[in-house]
């Protein structure tokens, strides 16, 4: 199917000429979660393999916890392998901006958002720090950088060829990185399944209790060996009638 329009930002480190043509993706898969189901991931792969494998359990769950003798109910859960979407191929379009820089290195000083960028804009307007006119500014959140957009040609291929530049902030100094503004589209990227290995999908739950005491449960059930269960690395539950997204990331272990 069609992917949506997807800003995205790359962030590296350059080590050597050899990993200059590398990108190394970090994924970030949003998957989503029906009613009435669980995500529970193990610290074990060979775990989730084997509840996978029997297909279907009984949990019993119990409730009126106030009582003495608290009662108990079963019900039948289904469990199903995660399977995920990773990119396989993956050609991108870069072309360089060359009215743009990037500011980085930024100081933390105890002003807004909006007034950084006024002080960054007044000192790169000045011809005598190298700079000139700034037609457009931007704080990136998501990288901590500045965007700087200059009206006239020239002025950011000489702020870039310095690499680095004192900047007067207030009454003090501080050195700054300037890099070039890359942009990029998309031009080919391919998709193959990718099983989490880790970790299993409940469906079936009836909502017959409060979310912590299905999690609770659910999570007492399949910790216990003697029901084919493991270690729970992490555990999660939407209520019937709800929907929730799951967030997958790299898996280091």
């Amino acid at each position: 199917s069609a992917l949506p329009e997807k800003k995205m930002v790359f962030k590296g480190l350059m080590t050597n000429k050899e990993d200059m043509n590398k990108l190394r993706l970090t994924p970030l898969i949003r998957y989503p979660l029906p009613g009435g189901s669980a995500l529970i991931t193990f610290e074990k792969a060979e775990v989730a393999q084997k509840i996978i494998e029997m297909k279907e359990h009984m949990v019993e769950l119990s409730y009126g916890e106030e009582l003495e003798e608290p009662e108990w109910c079963r019900v039948r859960v289904q469990a199903a392998p995660v399977d995920i979407l990773l990119p396989s191929v993956l050609e991108i379009g870069l072309t360089r901006r060359s009215r743009s820089i990037l500011v980085s290195g930024l100081p933390s000083l105890n002003i807004t958002e909006e007034e950084l960028l006024d002080k960054l804009e007044l000192f790169f307007s000045k011809t005598k720090n190298g700079g000139g006119e700034v037609e457009h500014r931007e704080f990136l959140d998501d990288s901590g950088q500045v965007l700087l957009t200059f009206a006239q040609d020239g002025v950011a291929e000489t702020l870039i060829e310095k690499g680095r530049i004192q900047v007067l902030v207030g009454k003090r100094k501080y050195e700054v990185k300037i890099s070039p503004q890359m942009s990029g589209d998309i031009t080919n990227m391919q998709l193959q399944p990718s099983r989490c290995p880790r970790t299993v999908l409940l469906s079936g739950i009836p909502d017959v209790l409060d979310a912590e005491a299905v999690r609770d449960s659910l999570e007492i059930h399949f910790q216990k060996t003697s029901r084919g269960g493991g270690e729970v690395d992490a555990l999660d539950y939407v209520p019937a009638g709800r929907q929730g997204v799951a967030i997958f990331t790299e898996d280091v272990g």
